[in-house]
């Protein structure tokens, strides 16, 4: 006989700290459904995040270098999935919802513009007295209203924990969102693994790709960042003398290993102290629970600017990114004087929403590549070439 959803209920309750949001407490959905014979509402919501347009797309979206720049680097959906996957670690380590925790993680990015951060930051400036844009936000957008897959509502009818952890997602990147009906201090313990989750898989895999693309070096890691230095150190200790690509990857490794030790070691005990009992008692408490010691966060802000100067403002990506967003740009205010070039459902949004707004979901969506190809279409001109 299959395991039943009141089954998988009973073993949460069983099996998870008290603190945990449970399944079954779920404040529930904004459109009514029946509920799954077999999945819990978590499950369900994974699988709907997984199966929408949006996650496909960030297949085709940049982390730190354009897409298709390199077979091996990473893209917003690679960077995803690895945050999921460090997410639930941590989750399972705390007794949370792992669940919750991965269906977060993988939906963190789903409103994640074309090129990054920099295209965010255009996509802001341009809606400026139009409401701005903000990727957390419109990752809540995306799944509130902009996915269409179900005749009853629009987006994916996410439960309120799902929808809570979007809303509230924040990393160094990222400011935490604003929105009616998520007016708690704090989000569940499993949406704060998910943003320090999403923090440690940055650090560690944007090094990675900045030294495979030869953009970093590791006598420039050891000379300048201690905790490169240190894990470097811990590596040969434990490992012996390795070569090339064999020893990056152990210290990569190491540092994402001490990083979730860490994040682990100190939230427990943070967590004890507060002697919360309750998903709710967490919402309440006035700091965040799941946190890096003040060492660690320390050692993570040297890292940080480290990689800000030498990789995300390096020559070759700021010339590469500043290409891509005049380019974003360009496309944008096209489709502002030319609003019959946006998609259909994009067009019948323009009365209610405005035509700004409109656009901004349209160019908001696109991956690099498609937001190229306009750009070709509509100028006939190289996207690649520098621009003057």
């Amino acid at each position: 006989m299959p395991r039943t959803r009141p089954e998988l209920e009973q073993l949460e309750r069983q099996t998870l700290a008290p603190y945990a949001q449970m399944s079954g407490d779920s404040r529930g959905r904004k459109h009514k459904e029946a509920a799954s014979p077999w999945r819990t509402e978590y499950q369900r919501d994974r699988d709907r995040v997984i199966h929408s347009r949006a996650f496909r797309r960030l297949e085709y979206k940049t982390q730190v270098f354009l897409n298709g720049t390199g077979d091996h680097l990473r893209t917003r959906l690679t960077h995803t999935i690895e945050v999921a996957a460090i997410a639930r670690g941590i989750a399972r380590a705390l007794r949370l919802n792992e669940d919750l925790t991965e269906t977060i993680a993988l939906a963190h990015d789903l409103g994640h513009s074309p090129f990054g951060h920099r295209g965010e930051q255009v996509l802001d400036r341009l809606m400026k007295g139009h409401g701005g844009f903000e990727h957390n936000r419109q990752s809540l957008r995306v799944v509130e209203v902009l996915e269409q897959k179900y005749a009853a509502f629009s987006g994916l009818n996410l439960t309120w924990e799902v929808r809570e952890g979007l809303v509230k997602h924040f990393t160094a990147y990222d400011h935490p969102g604003r929105r009616a009906g998520f007016a708690a201090r704090q989000a569940s313990l499993e949406a704060q693994v998910a943003n320090l989750a999403d923090e440690i898989t940055y650090y560690s895999h944007d090094l990675d790709d900045g030294l495979d693309a030869g953009l970093l070096s590791e006598a420039e890691l050891n000379r300048h960042v201690v905790v490169w230095q240190e894990t470097a150190r811990r590596v040969r200790k434990e490992q012996g003398s390795l070569s090339g690509e064999p020893r990056r990857n152990a210290i990569i490794r190491a540092l994402i290993d001490a990083q979730v030790r860490d994040v682990v070691a100190t939230s427990e005990k943070l967590i004890a102290a507060a002697g919360v009992q309750s998903a709710d008692d967490v919402r309440l408490y006035r700091t965040a629970l799941v946190q890096y010691s003040p060492a660690r966060r320390r050692q993570n802000q040297e890292m940080r600017k480290f990689l800000y100067r030498h990789l995300y403002f390096s020559q070759r990506v700021d010339e590469a990114n500043t290409r891509a967003v005049r380019m974003l740009e360009t496309v944008f205010n096209f489709y502002l004087r030319h609003p019959k070039e946006i998609g259909e459902q994009s067009r019948r949004r323009i009365r209610r929403e405005g035509l700004h707004r409109a656009v901004c979901d349209y160019v908001a969506g696109m991956t690099d590549r498609y937001i190229m190809r306009e750009y070709q279409r509509h100028f006939g001109l190289n996207c690649l070439a520098p621009l003057t």
